[in-house]
């Protein structure tokens, strides 16, 4: 078996046909960033919930579908939880495919404010334990409205960033290239 250090392993994925790698690893940080914020920015909602920041629970996705018990208990909030994850893998990928190049932070808080539009104003009537914005709170509505912007600061920031490393690599690779040519 071959030990190999890191300057030949990067020598490895700086060759021809790692291009593929490259967006590949892209795509997979995406999706792990995305459930990843999802599963952080869905409990920090649960935690403002139990401290009475705001009048709706995240369990919200669950309780307007699923009437059993155990929904109300801890099991729902760890269902709950996994759910925003898997549902936050959507959000990451099309934030992923629009916005990537993105060089600036405002992108994500524009992103995050556009989920909780779409949330509170268009997806509102698919779930029926989400209060309207009439009922709302200014609590609730300042809390959730922050929560959204900086759930989308956390995807847009990481995916943006991975991304803009990803391609001064490649910008290396081809000045190396460019200078082993002359």
């Amino acid at each position: 078996m071959e030990v190999k250090g890191m300057s030949e392993h990067n020598q490895e994925q700086n060759e021809p046909g790692n291009e593929e790698d490259h967006s590949m690893s892209l795509a997979i940080d995406t999706i792990v960033i995305g459930f990843f914020g999802g599963l952080i920015w869905s409990f920090i909602g649960h935690i403002a919930y139990y401290f009475n920041m705001m009048d709706f629970s995240p369990k919200f996705i669950l309780t307007s579908w699923i009437t059993l018990a155990w929904v109300h208990g801890w099991l729902g909030i760890v269902m709950s939880l996994l759910l925003f994850g898997v549902l936050s893998i959507l959000s990451a990928l099309i934030y992923y495919l629009l916005l990537k190049k993105a060089k600036s932070i405002f992108a994500g808080i524009l992103y995050g404010a556009g989920l909780w539009l779409l949330l509170v104003f268009i997806l509102k009537p698919m779930f029926p334990d989400f209060p309207t914005f009439a009922e709302m709170t200014a609590n609730t509505i300042i809390t959730s409205f922050c929560i959204f912007i900086l759930y989308g600061v956390f995807v847009g920031y990481s995916i943006s960033y991975e991304y803009q490393e990803i391609d001064k690599q490649k910008q290396a690779k081809a000045k190396q290239e460019a200078d082993m040519n002359y």
